[in-house]
């Protein structure tokens, strides 16, 4: 390198600027500049004198990346530039500075070659192991090379200058044989290196990406010149490789490298020579003896991948795999694997065909398993291997007689191949699809993915799979499948098996390709890999076809054909499969038809000395084969067999129709070619070949001693394949000639029906073809068809074929007995599934062990998952329900608009949350404390609407005992779960869903349903009088609570967890805390919360009616009976008992009212849902019937003039007058009680009283008509209805009918018994259902005069508390927008509200619309984040949240998290997560309505897998 000398402040200002390794302001100054045109060419040649001292400090830097990345910001602006690049290349020797200073960096790495000849080896590679490969430091010099490459006009002189050319070579050899692996035989290695990274990398970039820049200039006939130079200096660098490596002809043993680049380029340039510039190849391709040469190291990688793959190097650790997989990958092949077996192709069409078949099965270790004998010695490969390693010999040959990739495909069928082989093997999506196409590395080469070709193919080989959501939770993307045409027609297994990085992909292509079959119904069976027709070969490679017509292959297919025939060890279906293949290929390809005429016996005279008279397959199929002579061990039972009389010992004295014993040597042929071609290149011929024995049975002594046997074969390969049929086919003489029943099978052999099918359509297909190829052929088949099945009856089975029948017979029994098994075990595992895997959705039905119980049964009985014993639930041992208890806010969420809200996208856009369920219920607790008696107050409404608890099942029951130790071992049990079992988690141990608790089963019937099915004639008064009494006796609970049973502290125990469920907050609205009060509005909530809810997962009303899904599984009943006996123990004051007020004219109090203490809140103020449950809740267990409908009756009463009170406040002044004097006119008509237009005119006259109406009268009221009442009435009152109807189904087993949404009023009332008969619709109104304790009048005057009294006070808070909001719509999550683009543009600069920064992880709470920091360190309380925080606040510990720098969605849920995936896809249906692709992203509504419908159902727990702990820092 030149010393560098400085003329200009320009030139001092770089120096210095690399001597402080770019600092980026400095790059930013001195880039700022390049408008100015003088000073780009000045900077720009500055730079290149510079060049040198940039790699120099390069080498040093310990910021490597960094200063890379700043080099190329420069060199970027400086070479992309094509004028500038060309102008520079001329004035500065750029390119050969840079080729000179890749060469110097590269030379400070380099260490001895190891390859072949150890000591003697005068090669160096680099070294792996450098920092300079393992960082990739030459990257910035290699792209800018590349990138100058990309100029033609820079290309140009690159490839016209020869000294350039010569030192570039020399570059390249530096990679050639880098990172050479050594089998290890004895020991494991100790320490893998992981330096092939290294290696693989460098290949790629700094040769395989160059030479792609160089190919992309030479596409037509004008650059031959190019070609020509290229590829003799190419030719020179590898001599002088083969010189250095010491290599003459064979490859040292068990060494293989993966790196050839120089191989590489080679074949490279003569495969654009003749694809685009009409170069002729024979021209430009070397000697014989080079291309013996040439193909030996990439066919020694061929035949490592098969040893890799038969687990051969296993002593080298998985890195070695790792190589195997790299070199086939996507991004490597079309610059490693591929321009191997292309330049393999070449040879293999230049060479003798029989030195290069016997060259494949020596390098693949096989060639001593090639013998007739049943037993061999294989001198260099274990047993155990030699199936494999002869699948792989056999697979590679069929690689390479059919790949065309180079041979003649056009771009698009290539681009059309590689998309097929990768759908068949999986579905995909778009972009993996778009990753794992080999793109032509260079970016101007014209295939890049994205192009218009690209989407083209697509659509016309695969079908979109929208993406779906999976019962089982798992999200699916949009994916690409392939066309039923495509698997019918262009499934092609030979491409599959280039592609496949992973061996299991093979048959993940067979398993969907067999699918289609069975699907389409055009094969039930297992079919074989289906033979594909090919594209016509380029005339240039047409001496490839030799191989197929070549005497070694020929006798190694007879071979194989017998040794598969007689069942020898080691051979599979695949071996037997490939034979075939390359049978197959053979007549596809015959090279002219044979002359039919030409008598086999002349030929048989002609050639003495070996098996066939030809070399052309069609005729030597045909040829049979008598005797076979073989070298066998002493101890084979060949050796016993006397050799026939007509054969003299030396096998050649036999007359010609005995057939001579052939004996034959596969190594010893290959010496024999090599030898020959040889002493054809060389008059030194003596000098140059190493004396090797040519037969390896000179082993030592060892191994026992081997004799020749002579073998009695008198087989042709016809007569194999026929016999081979009947083996498959498991029966005699399974094969007709089709020709003989239609003729036309000749003149068209094109037949769909072999077109796919097993072993037998194969045999079948190719029998067909031989016999259209050639009439002789067809006439052999005939015979020996007749010969084998002779028309007499049936010879005598020989004991050997007997005992392979007799095996068949076995193997068909065996298969058919594990077919029924598997179908019983199929069955079974169904009907579990059915019974028991219900976690799916909350829409399968389930069966409920409990639900079984007879009517008749007095007892429910139970069957534990844990020890298996069915019985009843007793006290002592309890059985219990596996639930999941979890607060949840849901029902809180509800807002009393269809429509829902919108996730704010700008600042105008805000969301208040004051119209919330919640919020409501809240103001109304509140306003009510105010002015009412507290623990009168906590009984008026029902709480849980935020932080209310739901207690879910899977319906599994099971012994307390047997759960208490079950959770015992799983505390022992170290494998991380992703529960806590010290919070009492677990999973059933049957259906394995999430659950916490277990909710004891109370002893006896679990439903009354045939006692009290008849209606009681006992009167209203009676029945109320009933119901006060019972109430009345409080500790007569049938278990007595005084004895502490088992059953008694499960209960307790369990109520303990239901109210550590939710946080205090939701559980304390007493104004004293602790009170006793509070507990008992918390219980009776948690019933009112549970029946909410199924309300909702109905869809918000009861017309599906039916034992809906949730009723299967639900576990209301065990809830009741657990609430209710904690109930009982608070006793109500009788004074104070809401049922007096409900049925009994109460004595005038208002002399109490002068007192401090603030009065009740009056009845018509309560919640009646509330009152229901109170009732019932504090009722002795099992409840009666006839009680149950008995508060039904008396509760609607108190609703309907509820209903009334808030119609009246809604009308007008003067609709008031008209309604009350209305009212007064039919007051005394016998159905008075029973009209609404009446009771509305009492209570308004009644309420007139007070000062209800008084104030706020100006403002427009509602216009009320008789119809609209009528219809208010029902509405106001359904709710109550529903809740009621569900709690009736739950407790007495009734079932819910099912209706239209306009008669869901008068169904649910009759199911209740509210109406006495059933009458016609028309004339039907609400008021018929009215069932009044006591007068009605009276007690309508009574409850209003509550109100008159409280108006007095407070006369402004009268109407609001009256007018409740009965019509709540179902909970939604927020709206999002179509686009992600407008919440990524709010959301992702927007500033947090409570720290007033942008947080680095911005996230978007989905169901309040909240924005907070995830992980945000600034706006952490109390140790908790702030979006662990809020899904307390706002869930209840349940959070959605998206993030927007990832467009995922993660569920907070307690102190577990998982991430739930994006409702927003690309184009393709794929998510992008982390927003790395940068597509467009659509919100997809189905994956929207699947997250909402988990979060109102509550199955996040169960669906989702993928758990771990939050410890509050999200």
């Amino acid at each position: 390198m030149d010393v560098l000398k400085h003329k200009c402040f320009l030139e001092e200002l770089l120096f210095w600027t690399i001597k402080y390794e770019f600092p980026q302001k400095m790059v930013t100054f001195l880039l700022n500049m390049l408008p100015d045109q003088d000073y780009k060419i000045a900077f720009t040649k500055t730079f290149v004198q510079h060049y040198a001292f940039i790699m120099k400090t390069l080498k040093k830097s310990h910021e490597s990346d960094t200063m890379s990345n700043r080099i190329v910001h420069i060199s970027v602006q400086l070479f992309s530039n094509e004028e500038l690049a060309r102008q520079v290349t001329e004035e500065c020797q750029l390119l050969d500075i840079m080729v000179t200073v890749l060469l110097y960096m590269m030379e400070s790495c380099l260490i001895k070659s190891e390859l072949q000849d150890e000591e003697n080896s005068l090669h160096v590679v680099v070294n792996c192991g450098e920092a300079l490969l393992k960082n990739n430091t030459y990257w910035p010099l290699v792209s800018d090379f590349i990138n100058i490459l990309s100029h033609q006009s820079v290309a140009k002189k690159f490839l016209e200058d020869h000294g350039l050319l010569v030192t570039w070579m020399n570059f390249v050899s530096f990679f050639q044989g880098m990172n050479l692996n050594k089998r290890e035989l004895n020991e494991h290695v100790e320490f893998e290196s992981q330096t092939y990274y290294a290696a693989f990398a460098a290949e790629l970039e700094a040769c395989a990406q160059p030479m792609w820049g160089l190919l992309s200039h030479c596409k037509v006939r004008e650059t031959q010149e190019y070609t020509r130079n290229v590829v003799r200096y190419c030719l020179e660098a590898l001599q002088d490789w083969f010189d250095a490596i010491n290599f003459v002809d064979e490859p040292a043993p068990n060494q293989v490298t993966f790196h050839l680049p120089l191989h590489r380029y080679f074949a490279m340039f003569l495969s654009k020579a003749v694809k685009c510039q009409e170069l002729d190849l024979d021209t430009i391709l070397p000697d014989q003896e080079m291309l013996m040469k040439l193909m030996i190291h990439p066919l020694q990688i061929q035949a490592s991948l098969s040893e890799i793959h038969s687990n051969m190097w296993v002593r080298n650790g998985l890195q070695i795999k790792g190589q195997a997989m790299t070199y086939v990958q996507s991004h490597f092949c079309n610059s490693m694997i591929d321009p191997d077996i292309y330049l393999l192709q070449v040879c293999a069409s230049r060479l003798d065909p029989d030195y290069f078949i016997s060259s494949v099965f020596e390098r693949f270790k096989v060639v001593d398993l090639l013998t007739m004998a049943s037993q061999h010695q294989n001198t260099v490969l274990d047993s155990e291997h030699e199936r494999s390693m002869l699948e792989g010999a056999l697979t590679f040959l069929v690689l390479l007689l059919s790949l065309r990739l180079h041979l003649g495909m056009t771009d698009d069928e290539i681009l059309r191949a590689e998309m097929v082989a990768q759908l068949c093997m999986n579905d995909r999506t778009h972009s993996s699809l778009l990753d794992l196409i080999p793109e032509n590395p260079n970016p101007k080469s014209g295939i890049i993915p994205g192009s218009l070709s690209f989407e083209s193919v697509l659509s016309a080989v695969a079908d979109f799979k929208a993406p779906v959501f999976e019962p089982g939770g798992s999200m699916q993307q949009g994916m690409y499948t392939p066309k039923a045409e495509v698997w019918d027609k262009e499934f092609d297994p030979v491409m599959v098996i280039l592609r496949t990085v992973y061996r299991r992909d093979v048959q993940s292509a067979m398993d969907r390709y067999t699918a289609f079959l069975k699907q389409s119904g055009k094969f039930p069976g297992n079919p074989w890999p289906p033979y594909k027709k090919r594209t016509p070969l380029h005339p240039s490679y047409k001496g490839l076809i030799k191989l197929l017509h070549c005497k070694t292959l020929h006798i190694v297919l007879f071979t194989l054909l017998y040794k598969i025939l007689m069942d020898h060890q080691n051979l599979s279906e695949h071996v037997l499969c490939m034979v075939l293949y390359l049978i197959e290929l053979g007549l596809e390809n015959s090279p002219e038809q044979e002359s039919d005429e030409e008598e086999s016996a002349g030929g048989q005279e002609r050639c003495h000395d070996s098996w066939f008279p030809g070399s052309n397959l069609v005729s030597n199929m045909r040829h049979f084969i008598n005797y076979v002579r073989v070298r066998v061990p002493e101890t084979a039972p060949e050796v016993k067999r006397e050799p026939p009389a007509s054969t003299s010992s030396d096998g050649l004295a036999s007359s010609q129709n005995s057939g001579t014993a052939q004996v034959f040597s596969l190594v010893a042929e290959r010496r024999k070619k090599f030898q020959e071609i040889i002493n054809r290149n060389t008059s030194e011929a003596n000098q140059v070949v190493r004396p090797k024995t040519s037969m390896k049975w000179s082993a030592p002594g060892a191994t026992p001693q081997l004799t020749t046997a002579i073998l009695e074969v008198k087989e042709s390969i016809l007569s194999l394949l026929i016999k081979l049929h009947h083996k498959l086919s498991g029966k005699q003489n399974s094969y007709y000639p089709p020709w003989l029943d239609d003729v036309d099978v000749l003149i068209h052999p094109e037949i769909p029906r072999y077109s796919h099918g097993d072993g037998m359509t194969a045999v079948e297909r190719i029998l067909l073809k031989a016999a259209v190829q050639s009439r002789l052929n067809k006439r052999i088949i005939e015979e020996i068809c007749r010969k084998v099945t002779p028309p007499v009856p049936p010879k005598k089975i020989s004991s050997a074929e007997k005992k392979t029948l007799d095996k068949e017979e076995r193997r068909q029994k065996a298969r058919e007995r594990q077919q029924k098994l598997l179908a019983e075990f199929a069955s079974r595992q169904k009907s579990f599934m059915e019974t028991a895997m219900d976690v799916e959705s909350p829409d399968v039905d389930i069966a409920m062990e409990v639900a079984t119980s007879e009517q008749h049964v007095s007892e429910a009985i139970y069957d534990c998952v844990i020890c298996g014993q069915s019985g009843p639930s007793t006290e002592d041992r309890p059985t219990g329900l596996v639930v999941l208890l979890q607060a949840s806010s849901v029902l809180g969420q509800c807002r009393n608009s269809t429509e829902p809200k919108r996730l704010p996208t700008t600042e105008e856009e805000q969301i208040y949350p004051w119209d919330t369920c919640a919020a409501l219920h809240d103001v109304r607790l509140s306003t009510l404390q105010r002015y009412f008696k507290d623990s009168s107050c906590l009984q008026a409404v029902s709480i849980g609407w935020e932080g209310g608890v739901y207690v879910q099942t899977c319906g599994h029951t099971l012994h307390i005992d047997c759960h208490k130790s079950y959770m015992e071992s799983l505390r022992n049990d170290q494998v991380l779960q992703g529960f806590s079992v010290d919070k009492g988690e677990f999973t059933c141990p049957l259906c394995r869903q999430f659950a916490n608790s277990v909710l004891p089963c109370y002893p006896g019937n679990n439903v009354e349903r045939s006692v009290w099915q008849s209606h009681s004639n006992k009167c209203m008064q009676d029945l109320v009088q009933e119901v006060e009494d019972l109430q009345e006796q409080l500790g007569t609970f049938p278990v007595s609570i005084s004895s502490e049973t088992n059953l008694s502290k499960e209960m307790e125990s369990v109520m303990k967890d239901i109210k550590s469920t939710t946080q205090k907050k939701y559980t304390d609205y007493s104004k004293s805390p602790g009170s006793p009060d509070n507990d008992f509005l918390f219980m009776y909530s948690v019933a009112r919360t549970n029946l909410e809810l199924e309300l909702v997962h109905r869809g918000g009303n009861l017309c599906s009616g039916g034992a809906s899904t949730a009723g299967k599984r639900s576990c209301l009943n065990q809830l009741f009976h657990v609430l209710a006996m904690h109930m009982r123990l608070y006793s109500i004051d009788s004074a104070y008992n809401p049922w007096r007020k409900l049925t009994q004219p109460m004595q005038d109090k208002n002399s109490e009212l002068v007192s401090e203490e603030l009065p009740e809140v009056p009845v018509l103020y309560r919640d009646v849902s509330s009152l229901l449950l109170i009732q019932i809740l504090t009722m002795p267990q099992p409840l009666h019937k006839e009680h149950f409908t008995c508060i039904i009756k008396v509760l609607f009463t108190l609703l309907y003039t509820q209903a009334l009170a808030a119609i009246s406040v809604k009308c007008g002044a003067e609709d008031r007058m008209a309604w009350k004097e209305a009212g007064a006119l039919k007051k005394n008509t016998s159905s008075g009680e029973k009209s609404w237009e009446v009771l509305l005119g009492h209570v308004i006259s009644e309420l007139s009283k007070g000062k209800i109406y008084e104030e706020g009268d100006a403002e427009e009221l509602a216009v009320v008509n008789p119809d609209s009442v009528e219809r208010d009435l029902q509405q106001f009152c359904l709710p109550f209805l529903r809740i009621t109807s569900l709690l009736q189904h739950h407790l007495f087993g009734v079932d819910l009918p099912s209706c239209q949404e306009e008669e869901e009023f008068t169904v649910l009332a009759s199911c209740l018994g509210l109406l006495p008969s059933f009458q016609s619709a028309h004339q039907f109104t609400s008021a018929s259902c009215l069932d009044w304790p006591m007068p009605a009048f009276e007690m309508i005057s009574q409850w209003c005069s509550e109100l008159a009294s409280f108006a007095d006070r407070h006369p402004d808070q009268v109407k609001a508390l009256l007018i409740q909001e009965p019509k709540w719509d179902l909970p939604r999550l927020l709206q999002l927008p179509e686009n992600y683009n407008t919440i990524f543009q709010y959301y992702h600069r927007k500033t947090c509200s409570v720290c007033t920064k942008v947080p680095k992880d911005p996230a978007v709470c989905l169901v309040c619309g909240t924005f907070v920091c995830l992980k945000g360190l600034c706006c952490k309380q109390q140790s908790y984040c702030e979006c662990v925080l809020h899904s307390q606040n706002c869930g209840a510990g349940t959070g959605i949240f998206l993030l927007i720098n990832a467009s995922v969605i993660i569920i907070i849920r307690g102190h577990r998290f998982c991430l739930w995936g994006s409702v927003y896809l690309d184009a393709h249906g794929e998510e992008d997560r982390d927003l790395r692709r940068g597509k467009p992203l659509y919100i997809c509504k189905e994956r929207y309505k699947v997250l909402e419908q988990q979060w109102v159902s509550h199955t996040f727990d169960h669906i989702n897998k993928r758990w771990g702990p939050h410890y509050n820092g999200l």
